[in-house]
């Protein structure tokens, strides 16, 4: 009957489900009512509207508990370009870096550190924050009200709260004293009873202020850690999450277990392999499997790709970024800088201005270590070959290094970009990622969504886990599309106690991702200027995402926005439907 009521406010009909268990594709509907998922499998009923999946696939939205839109949430409806990747909830706060609690005086000393640690730009910060909060409980609040294209996910930063109880003395390192421990700990347990997801905290050299300064919880003894992982067990809730340098290993595992022991949270670390330690990550994967066999709640947050940077002209480094040639027009706008690039004495200049004596490390290290530097092509190749990269077409073609990098960044405008990875590409290659991909106790992390706006842009990250390991290797073993899906869906909804979403089930969220698998495939990265200040990040797009559904509506149609804001700020854990929670 024409008039009569349809049973549901969508139904996907005809996709093969991947529901996000591990468990091998089938062909299903789903059937979606007031924002939850109403069935599975042969939908009879009709809905008020139907998609077509046929030929594609249906997953869960993919639940990324690593990233940093801690300011972007503050400025903007739009978490992209997470939201282009098929994320439907984000985690913020990661690595102990965010903007509460923080006192007035303190806001430029939060910003500096952001800025430091996760390259967001100082003027996009201080423009861009609006500041009506203090307290953690009042930034939360400030995010309640306002509307988003996927939901987020808090966690308390250590840095902040280091700051916030103990002033100067936290940012310098001083050691925390038994009242400064019994406070942090005390604002820990209110964070976690306002709804943070957890408390995370960093205790990498690599996390600089933009000043230069080490991070204030970088030396933090266990005494402050187990003061404040008491405080989420008084709470009864809250996860923990740690990046570390693993300088000793065994020491830093063991520090962390004790932790859990102690608190009964669940713990979650990043691991990577890196050249410094080649193997460590071994030994920690081996340390993990002996926890979880015990019984303890850790889990390692790993990535499927290189974790690198991009080069290039209109980037924050690039292979002559600290040469006197390219210092005297690097503050001019980018097409002035191009007029001066086109000028053969200017290029001539330029490859001939060697690094200074006693330059900055990360101008030696990194930005001229030609032989793992690559040219970022059209179709990015996040497993590139030794024999492809700058240093080796260079002696192909019988060259200097830094003349094939700079014809391929005067590409495009200017615009051309070189790919530099550095952990987790391991002799040429990736084996090390697909090892700990498939380990038990690791999920798929470590996007550091919305940071480091000019050099990464590893937001794309769950689309090159489907496309690169269940789809496009050639250089060693894939994985099955089902397991790489559920490393992103249900094993980090677990991960962070959100147990209400990351499977296509009746009765959870209906967040939900169709796919054409067979086109799925992330783009070039690019760059915009779109941050508050005229601010400039990186971006990547995604092709293959046929709709992305939060809470039951739709919010991108082949990767446009529909105008749908659905997301909203998720307090605390969410608990899974009682029905599945008895299963």
């Amino acid at each position: 009957m024409a008039g009569r009521e349809r049973a549901f406010d969508l139904v996907i009909r005809g996709g093969t489900v991947f529901d996000g268990s591990g468990a091998p594709g089938r062909e299903a509907d789903v059937a979606v009512k007031d924002g939850r998922i109403a069935a599975v499998g042969a939908v009879s009923g009709s809905g008020a509207e139907e998609i077509d999946a046929r030929g594609r696939i249906i997953t869960p939205g993919f639940v990324d508990i690593h990233t940093h839109y801690d300011g972007q949430v503050t400025w903007d409806s739009r978490l992209t370009p997470s939201a282009w990747h098929g994320v439907t909830t984000a985690v913020m706060g990661n690595c102990g870096v965010g903007f509460a609690p923080c006192r007035p005086e303190d806001h430029d000393r939060l910003i500096r550190l952001m800025e430091g640690v996760e390259d967001i730009p100082h003027p996009v910060l201080a423009e861009g924050l609006p500041w009506n909060w203090e307290s953690y409980p009042d930034y939360l609040q400030s995010l309640s009200g306002r509307a988003y294209d996927l939901d987020v996910g808090a966690q308390l930063p250590h840095a902040a709260l280091r700051v916030f109880v103990m002033g100067e003395r936290g940012a310098n390192r001083e050691p925390a004293s038994p009242a400064d421990i019994a406070a942090m700990a005390a604002l820990a347990k209110r964070a976690m009873e306002a709804g943070a997801l957890g408390f995370s905290t960093s205790r990498t050299l690599n996390h600089r202020t933009s000043d230069g300064q080490p991070t204030p919880t970088l030396t933090a003894a266990e005494d402050e850690l187990m003061g404040i992982a008491l405080g989420l067990k008084a709470a009864g809730r809250g996860v923990l999450q740690f990046v570390s340098d693993f300088a000793d290993p065994k020491a830093e595992f063991g520090l962390m277990r004790r932790l859990v022991e102690a608190s009964g949270r669940p713990l979650s670390f990043s691991l990577l392999q890196g050249p410094r330690a080649p193997n460590a990550w071994r030994d920690l994967l081996a340390a993990l499997s002996s926890a979880t066999a015990e019984g303890l709640p850790m889990r390692a947050q790993v990535c499927g790709r290189g974790v690198g940077v991009l080069l290039g002209f209109e980037l924050t480094l690039n292979p002559f970024s600290h040469t006197e040639a390219w210092k005297s027009v690097a503050a001019l706008p980018l097409e002035q800088r191009m007029a001066r690039l086109a000028e053969a004495s200017f290029r001539a200049a330029l490859l001939d201005d060697a690094v200074p004596p006693g330059g900055a490390a990360i101008a030696s290290r990194l930005t001229r270590d030609w032989d793992n530097m690559f040219l970022m092509a059209e179709t990015p190749d996040y497993e590139p070959r030794r024999e492809d990269s700058i240093g080796a077409l260079a002696r192909a073609r019988g060259v200097a290094p830094e003349a094939v990098a700079l014809e391929h960044m005067m590409t495009r405008g200017g615009r051309g970009m070189l790919y530099l990875p550095f952990l987790n590409y391991a002799d040429g290659g990736l084996d090390p990622a697909y090892d700990m991909l498939r380990h038990p106790d690791c999920v798929a992390g470590l996007s550091d969504g919305g940071a480091h706006v000019g050099m990464i842009c590893d937001g794309s990250f769950p689309t090159t886990n489907l496309t690169l390991w269940a789809r496009d290797r050639t250089r060693g073993p894939r994985l099955p599309l089902e397991h790489m899906i559920r490393l992103q869906t249900r094993a980090t909804a677990e991960t962070v106690g959100l147990l209400d979403r990351g499977l296509v089930a009746p009765g959870l969220r209906a967040d939900l991702n169709v796919i054409d698998f067979d086109r799925l495939a992330v783009e070039p990265p690019t760059v915009g200027y779109d941050l508050p200040a005229g601010g400039r990040r990186l971006l990547q797009r995604a092709r293959g995402y046929v709709a992305t559904l939060v809470a039951g509506q739709v919010t991108y149609r082949d990767g446009e926005p529909t105008g749908a804001l659905p997301g909203r700020l998720v307090r605390g854990a969410q608990d899974a439907p009682a029905a599945l929670a008895a299963e």
